[in-house]
């Protein structure tokens, strides 16, 4: 049997370059992908210290990794819609396709989801992948492999912007400028949200998110974020609260910031998932709460975005590492969080 290397998590916090099983022929319906940039995700960094999130629990050896850009390398029996050499970026959750919520368009929701780097699923962080064709996206040729593994969370962003209908004449605040925050950023000004203000306690994401486009920067650590966001607003508030930190704080504060019939979208999960909240405020605002959970229908949506320019995508990218490299990279980011915007490895040319 044929294989390839892959860099494999053996126990928390640790991981070896080893070989593995190559996939050979691509099944029917199925593309082989060469891998060439993997995205880290915060998922990955959580799994690669703490071995856990939630109740989904890494059984080693595991492979980390789910955002994904490569090329084509074979295709299987029926597809039609890639050919070998195409550059894609791959939507990493495979669905039933026969539950309510993947019949009704809401397959984000299918609780027999596969999905990549959550056990007992592997990752990306390998030369190649076999992958349904269907979840493979064509790249424009102005779309780098690069901007294809970060289409994953520019979709998280764009379904944030999306679950709170952002549109032109709305103004905004992102909770959290880490790479979530940045692409919930880039997603609102996309669709004409304006001013956008955007709150961290970093200094170097809060210039990235200058950079890519925010109006006004907060440094919550320096300042009252609703004292000053009421002051921006006159008081008011704003229209759309969009909370990518996580945290118990940012969290509470979301309905203090919120103009009255505004909305509220939670990105970001507290590690607390039972906390104090201020109904009886939401409530008298009649503002409206929403949630996230990964994204839909958006992969196409984000890849137009980035190649018409919409998006500048790439201008996020902090650090990138070499496949070699995979357990410094992972090491590092951990250890550097204040000054590791994105990263992302480069598994192939």
């Amino acid at each position: 049997m044929a294989e390839m290397k892959a860099a494999v998590m053996t126990s928390l916090g640790h991981i070896e370059m080893k070989n593995v099983p190559k996939p050979e022929k691509a099944a029917p319906g199925k593309a082989i992908v060469k891998v060439e940039y993997v995205g880290i995700c915060g998922s990955d960094l959580h799994y690669f210290e703490h071995g856990k999130i939630g109740d989904y629990i890494v059984e080693y050896p595991f492979i980390l990794g789910h955002e994904s850009g490569g090329v084509v390398t074979e295709v299987g029996e029926g597809v039609t819609n890639l050919k070998v050499g195409d550059r894609v970026a791959l939507e990493p959750g495979v669905t039933c396709g026969k539950c309510e919520f993947c019949k009704t368009g809401r397959y984000n929701l299918c609780p027999d989801v596969e999905f990549f780097a959550t056990p007992p699923f592997d990752g990306t962080f390998v030369e190649y992948v076999e992958h349904p064709a269907d979840m493979c996206f064509k790249l424009p040729d102005n779309v780098s492999t690069m901007e294809g593994a970060l289409i994953e969370p520019l979709a998280v962003g764009l379904h944030a912007a999306n679950q709170v209908n952002a549109q032109i004449g709305q103004n905004a605040v992102v909770l959290g400028s880490g790479c979530i925050g940045l692409v919930t950023l880039m997603s609102l000004k996309a669709k004409g949200v304006s001013p956008v203000y955007v709150v961290d306690v970093i200094d170097k994401r809060l210039e990235m998110a200058k950079k890519l486009g925010a109006d006004v920067v907060i440094n919550a650590a320096k300042e009252n974020t609703v004292d000053a966001i009421m002051k921006l607003t006159d008081g008011a508030g704003v229209d759309l609260v969009c909370e990518t930190a996580g945290s118990k704080v940012t969290t509470q504060s979301t309905v203090e910031l919120v103009k009255r019939g505004g909305d509220i979208v939670l990105v970001g999960m507290s590690p607390d998932s039972v906390l104090p909240y201020d109904i009886g405020t939401l409530m008298n605002k009649e503002a409206t709460l929403h949630t996230v959970f990964r994204y839909r229908n958006l992969y196409p949506v984000a890849i137009a975005a980035v190649a018409s320019g919409a998006i500048p995508l790439k201008d996020m990218v902090t650090n990138v590492f070499e496949f070699d490299d995979t357990q410094h990279a992972m090491s590092y980011n951990c250890e550097n969080k204040a000054d590791v915007v994105k990263a992302v490895i480069k598994v192939a040319d």
